[in-house]
């Protein structure tokens, strides 16, 4: 949205900039330029005044005309401006340099504007690019109120075109310390709308990833912005609730129907002891109850599991892992699997040692249950920069892809392995407890068979740890024993 909202803000300031920045540009270029004029209309009517007596023979001293081409040659020297006096039908009277012309001659603009008795109202705007632009002015020379003659002009531009650009500077500077200050106001005016929003989205993603205590802080921002955070600290507060109110009644119905269970097994097994022995029927109901039991045991295992805040500390990771892979050593001797560690000896990362440990036996566990006699199941821990990884894969069947989205759900278990043992609570209690300190768990095929399932600890400390499970989906299709 940043990315979006701060160039829209720029060019919308930039349009106003420009909106204020080029009418006044272009008025001081013809203020300018109406000084030129005005000036040049100046001494056109000193000279029309000269070129009124140009015909007069004067009783002594130098012939007005004489005086009239000495003062158009001065003029020319001195300002470098063409100047000179024509009669009605274009001849000259007076010019200086000798050889020039008026541009357009007698049907120029200019020309006929003065043989109408009217001055020049000025030419049109000239701006810095006219490179070869000239400024004429015409004024007529009235006797009697007739026009007897025209007094014509033509300035360079050179220097009107310097002192534009001189009078744009300011401009131009103003214009950009404006617009600069205006990206400042549009930064931070982004910044203020947005900084609610990414508050919004960071918490957001926290509750979506289990840290239901996550909340907004409902300050900042346009008033809008401030009212969502606080409907939307009402609907955490809400699903907070009712995911504790959940998680109380699991707890609750596990503990209370064990004692319930516990004494009808004990009645199965008194009962058992009056039917003829090996009677299947009995030994059916005692299976049963028995797997309830492990229900049960696992639902309340799930709910305190998500229930409980981890003990995160800086731990071996390498060294626990060993640990686990030792104590697991004679179940694999006995069902006749190979069970090897493998990677460093030593490296550390953030966790709960109780929780992690939990976790690697159920992982290790259900790598063992699928895996068939004279098979192998691995162990290898590794690290970088930012996780420590436990990647622990089997031979067994494996999952298909479709499997491998669901696995990790409670109570669910492949259709192909209803006959192995277990509640299929296992893998959701092992994503609840590495989620509570901020470890992942994913899910992917092995090469060439079987489930490869990857533990990724932090090495750094988490910012805050949550008791909600994040249990990733395969990162590529790969799969689960």
């Amino acid at each position: 949205m940043r990315s979006r909202l701060l160039p829209l803000l720029i060019v919308l300031m930039a349009g106003v900039m420009l909106a204020l920045g080029i009418p006044l540009a272009a008025s001081q270029a013809r203020d300018e330029q109406q000084r030129v004029v005005v000036d040049r209309i100046d001494d056109t009517a000193r000279f029309a005044s000269l070129a009124q007596s140009a015909t007069d023979v004067p009783p002594a001293g130098r012939p007005p005309q004489t005086a009239l081409e000495e003062d158009l040659a001065i003029y020319h020297d001195v300002y470098g401006i063409k100047a000179g006096v024509f009669q009605r039908d274009g001849q000259p009277l007076a010019v200086a340099p000798g050889d020039w012309e008026p541009p357009g001659g007698t049907l120029g603009e200019e020309f006929t504007e003065a043989l109408a008795g009217r001055r020049s109202q000025g030419p049109s705007q000239v701006w810095p690019w006219d490179t070869d632009r000239t400024l004429v002015v015409a004024s007529p020379v009235i006797r009697d109120g007739d026009v007897i003659a025209v007094v014509v002009t033509e300035s360079p531009t050179g220097p009107l075109r310097s002192r534009i650009l001189a009078s744009w500077l300011p401009i131009a500077v103003g214009e950009a310390a404006a617009m600069l200050l205006a990206v400042l106001a549009a930064v931070r005016l982004t910044s203020w709308v947005l900084r609610p929003v990414r508050v919004l989205d960071r918490a957001t993603h926290q509750i979506a990833t289990g840290r239901l205590t996550a909340r907004v802080a409902a300050a900042g921002g346009p008033p809008e912005l401030r009212r969502l955070a606080h409907s939307f600290n009402e609907m955490a507060d809400n699903v907070e609730e009712v995911m504790e109110q959940q998680r109380a009644f699991v707890a609750d119905a596990s503990h209370q129907l064990r004692n319930p269970l516990a004494a009808l097994l004990l009645r199965i097994d008194l009962l058992g002891l009056e039917l003829p022995e090996g009677n299947e029927e009995i030994a059916s109901v005692k299976t049963e109850g028995k797997r309830l039991a492990k229900v049960l045991d696992g639902l309340l295992d799930l709910a305190l599991a998500e229930h409980s805040a981890a003990d995160l500390r800086l731990t071996d990771v390498a060294a626990l892992v060993a640990e686990r892979v030792a104590s697991w050593r004679p179940v694999a001797d006995q069902k006749d699997v190979d069970l090897m560690l493998g990677g460093p000896v030593a490296v550390t990362g953030w966790a709960d040692p109780v929780g992690l440990s939990s976790a690697l036996d159920a992982v290790v566990d259900n790598a063992l249950k699928f895996t068939p006699p004279g098979g192998e199941v691995t162990v290898m821990v590794s690290s970088s920069a930012d996780h420590v990884r436990i990647e622990t894969t089997d031979t067994g069947p494996g999952l298909d892809d479709g499997e491998l989205e669901r696995i990790g759900r409670r109570f669910w278990r492949s259709g192909r392995h209803q006959n192995v043992g277990g509640s299929g609570l296992g893998l959701s209690i092992v994503g609840a407890l590495l989620a509570a300190g901020s470890a992942r768990i994913s899910y992917a095929h092995a090469e060439p068979r079987g489930l490869k399932v990857t533990v990724d600890v932090p090495r750094n400390r988490p910012e805050r740890s949550g008791p909600a499970a994040v249990v990733s989906g395969p990162r590529q299709a790969t799969g689960a024993g």
